[in-house]
């Protein structure tokens, strides 16, 4: 791994870039449609993912003190600050953050993951495709499967193993939950709506679990 996850940030560069392709050309009605994070548009996720690449540990620490460590009001706090006047707005604030290693405090590969899922929770309801690279999906899935930072990860696959369909990854013992890596991810940090796409006698338990939150 190199020093201070230098080799993570072309993929995160990646990621984003291939987002704001494929939201070039977006509608009114379409931006305003429910993104897979629960309350929040698909617009309103994009200014978030802005957020995150403009935001340093001191602005970040600043905002949780300001906001008395209550952390969902920093984040809709750092929305508003990039949702812009205009869909079109958003999407230019979006650009200019493309190639930002700007970061709170976090490691790179967690940026990657908040990337790919935040990415995917705009393009799904969007019926939007993209097929990402299966290296970047499996380090993340290596990523949560060790990992509750920031998202439950680790502690919902427990006693579950997942195996990939398109990759290597495979984790854990006990009920068999398989599919593509990307719905692997998706489901791993929460996402009901990709259950479906998975199969095994272990895929009721993990949807179980993703309606926990």
């Amino acid at each position: 791994m190199t020093k201070h996850g230098e080799d993570v940030w072309p993929l995160i560069h990646a990621e984003r870039a291939a987002l704001a392709a494929d939201l070039a050309d977006l509608t009114d009605d379409q931006w305003a449609t429910p993104s897979l994070c629960a309350g929040l548009t698909v617009r309103e996720v994009l200014a978030h993912l802005t957020s995150s690449a403009n935001l340093t540990a001191l602005r970040w620490l600043a905002g949780v003190i300001r906001c008395r460590f209550d952390f969902d009001k920093q984040v809709a706090m750092r929305l508003a600050e990039h949702l812009g006047a205009t869909p079109k707005d958003t999407l230019e604030g979006f650009r200019r953050a493309v190639t930002s290693t700007t970061s709170p405090p976090l490691p790179a590969i967690a940026i990657l993951g908040e990337t790919v899922v935040h990415g995917e929770d705009i393009r799904r309801p969007l019926g939007i495709r993209r097929d990402h690279p299966i290296g970047t999906l499996t380090r993340l899935a290596r990523y949560y499967r060790g990992s509750d930072l920031v998202v439950l990860a680790k502690g919902r696959i427990g006693g579950l193993r997942l195996e990939a369909t398109d990759g290597p990854f495979t984790t854990g013992s006990g009920a068999l939950v398989s599919g593509s890596t990307l719905a692997l991810v998706m489901a791993m940090t929460g996402r009901t709506a990709h259950c479906d796409e998975l199969d095994g006698d272990g895929v009721a338990t993990l949807r179980e679990r993703c309606g926990r939150g």
